[in-house]
């Protein structure tokens, strides 16, 4: 392309060269746009360049200067994210275990173009995406999308509804057949994401994990509910229907029914092994906090769960029991 012919597009390749090449810690000098310019086939003078900093400011640019030696320096002040936000939502797409991997690397790499190619290398190194515990079903993130939708068009809508099984597959509920509800809202609760919705044929609110629900499709509108839904206390809610699991770890072996496989596999992940003990039972060896934390938790499932080992930590949570017993005495 001829240099006459790229010359309209200078101050859009001075704009995007500044927001990737330039912070406060690497100004850019004349002498360096000039010579990027001109891998654009751009001719530049260095007069020219002076007005057109000062148009960018015009524009909204933050362009500021600073002494590079004997040479001014120019970089790019505020931006709409500075770096520590952009690291704290780095922070919050990677530990989250409803967006799956693949979807989180897209996510991190999108957020990296907002900042200097400087700093998007600094939020690349504190990047651990790979082996934490993440959902396998991709199709999540457009899950979220398409119930927003319906929530905003005022539209119910129907999906089916799955378990997974000790060998990890999936396991539909009521036999496949699809579930119609009216959604209200998303809700974020410990680190999984659930759907709000009521349904008609039990008449009243329930929820639903979002990275469990498959094939969502709008039904015909209005959504039902609104006034059980108006009667909802969300945190009240979440504080009944959900629970947190944190701590200290090391390394135990659990024994559960085959029936607790998908409630395993939610709390561990998939990657976690579940070997088979006889024909009505599989144990898992992960690493856990040992506390009061992971007894109750094991507690919720009654005779369906035992912790194995180590004998130290078997021992705790007997005493645990017997103390809890004790205060109904």
């Amino acid at each position: 392309m001829a240099k006459s012919s790229n010359q309209k597009l200078k101050l859009l390749y001075l704009c995007r060269y500044l927001l990737r090449q330039s912070d406060e810690a690497h100004p850019v000098t004349v002498a360096k746009m000039i010579d990027y310019l001109a891998m654009q086939d751009i001719a530049a003078e260095r007069k020219s360049l002076y007005d057109d900093m000062e148009a960018l400011r015009l524009f909204g640019l933050d362009v500021q200067t600073v002494r590079v030696g004997s040479a001014t320096g120019y970089f790019i002040g505020e931006r709409d994210f500075q770096l520590p936000e952009l690291k704290l939502l780095v922070d919050s797409v990677q530990s989250s275990k409803f967006i799956t991997e693949k979807k989180s690397l897209e996510l991190i790499g999108k957020l990296e173009n907002l900042a200097s190619e400087h700093q998007g290398r600094e939020l690349n190194h504190q990047v651990y995406v790979r082996g934490r515990i993440k959902t396998m079903n991709e199709s999540i993130y457009y899950n979220v999308d398409e119930i927003h939708g319906a929530i905003d068009g005022d539209r119910p809508i129907s999906f089916r509804y799955f378990d997974w099984s000790v060998d990890k597959n999936r396991v539909w509920r009521r036999g496949g057949k699809r579930y119609a509800v009216s959604p209200w809202a998303l809700m974020w609760d410990n680190e999984n994401y659930y759907l709000i919705a009521y349904d008609p044929e039990a008449g009243h609110i329930k929820h639903y994990r979002v990275d469990k629900m498959s094939s969502i499709a709008l039904g015909e509108g209005p959504r039902q509910g609104a006034e059980a839904f108006a009667r909802l206390d969300m945190t009240a809610y979440s504080d009944t229907h959900f629970g947190m699991f944190s701590g200290d770890v090391q390394p135990v072996r659990l024994c559960f029914e085959n029936a607790l496989a998908g409630a395993v596999i939610d709390q561990f992940g998939t990657d976690v092994s579940l070997v088979p003990v006889d024909g009505e039972h599989f144990s898992v060896t992960v690493s856990v906090a040992v506390n009061v934390q992971l007894f109750g938790w094991l507690s919720g499932f009654g005779t369906r769960a035992r912790l194995l080992a180590p004998a130290q930590a078997a021992q705790a949570m007997a005493e645990h029991a017997r103390a809890v017993a004790d205060l109904y005495r």
